[in-house]
């Protein structure tokens, strides 16, 4: 799309690819681990993503304490340094910790939030509305609903979008519901669709979406890049070229038959490609053999981010199982409080 003198329009300032930043964590999974956490951000950006989003799904906010996540907010727009936009998910039950969660992270420099539907024994739609017009009268930075109906257990359908972004502040839906029909009806009545379901990552984008809230990105940043390049400047089949080398890892976080949650298949994707982040916290449980043989094979497609199958671990079942009690003994049973670094 052109405008009226010829040029290309200006983008919102979410789109492109946002990476969904796993949480690093210390080799028992219980503690933050900073350092990871400002090398995995650097990473990031220095592979060209346009936006970050903090303590999302992908982040395993439901893990985070209240400090925690803060925390993370801190360091990570810290680390950032106003080089691209950081959305802080900032969700919770009840309208008033949701305001309050919001306000910390946009005083902390948040360029916007991503709340979810209050989630757990929430309201219906009258509740949902409540909610969101609530926060969006309370704070002046861009929000992102946040649709992921299969975990939240509330789907913000077309008919309440048309509703809520009619609110002032509220311009973006990250749409995690696996559904390109969905897009397409999202992308038909306005705002700012950015685009939450690995494999229908180009088709999306292709409908029109401005961009992606992206698991992925945190395994194969420069494949991503080069994805939204090709696409945004037509040249399609360059993309799906490309796709076609995404599309097996970006599969298999999405579902696989080894029993890896999306949270744990990424982030051990994310350690397997050279960017330590540290395990998932329990009661997710690392990785079988037979998962991380699986993965390496879908990762070793890609083209900068590859993964190269002789670099794999090879373990017989009793080494296996004792290297699965050995990842787990130390977990979930203790956490250390976070403090300031002095870096």
């Amino acid at each position: 799309m052109t405008t009226t003198n010829g040029t290309a329009p200006e983008p919102p300032l979410l789109h492109g690819v946002c990476a969904a930043m796993c949480s690093p964590f210390d080799d028992s999974g219980e503690s933050l681990d900073e350092g990871r956490l400002r090398d995995h951000v650097e990473s990031l950006v220095e592979a060209g993503i346009h936006g970050l989003v903090l303590a999302a799904g992908t982040g395993e906010f439901a893990f985070l304490s209240t400090d925690e996540k803060r925390r993370v907010f801190e360091v990570g727009i810290e680390q950032v340094a106003g080089r691209i936009p950081v959305i802080c998910q900032t969700s919770a039950i009840t309208t008033v910790d949701a305001i309050e969660n919001s306000r910390a992270a946009i005083d902390l420099g948040a360029s916007a939030v991503m709340v979810l539907p209050p989630y757990f024994e929430g309201p219906f739609e009258r509740g949902v509305m409540y909610h969101y017009e609530k926060l969006a009268r309370a704070i002046d930075t861009p929000i992102v609903l946040y649709n992921i109906p299969a975990q939240s257990g509330f789907d913000i359908t077309p008919d309440l979008y048309r509703k809520l972004i009619a609110m002032e502040n509220i311009d973006y839906i990250k749409d995690s519901t696996g559904d390109l029909i969905r897009i397409q009806q999202l992308l038909g009545i306005g705002g700012h669709v950015l685009a939450g379901t690995d494999p229908l990552a180009p088709y999306a984008l292709m409908a029109g979406s401005a961009g992606w809230i992206w698991g992925a990105a945190n395994v194969m940043p420069h494949e991503c890049v080069a994805l939204y390049d090709h696409i945004t400047a037509g040249r399609h089949l360059e993309a799906l070229e490309l796709w076609n080398r995404m599309l097996p890892a970006n599969l298999f976080f999405w579902d696989n038959a080894v029993d890896a949650e999306y949270n744990v298949a990424v982030k051990t994707a994310t350690n397997m490609v050279g960017r330590p982040v540290g395990p998932c916290r329990r009661p997710v449980m690392p990785m079988t053999r037979r998962g991380r043989v699986s993965l390496t094979a879908a990762l070793s497609t890609l083209p900068t981010n590859r993964v190269d199958r002789d670099r794999l671990v090879f373990r017989e079942w009793d080494d296996e199982r004792d290297w699965l009690v050995r990842m787990t003994n130390r977990a979930g049973v203790g956490r250390t409080i976070p403090t300031r670094s002095t870096r």
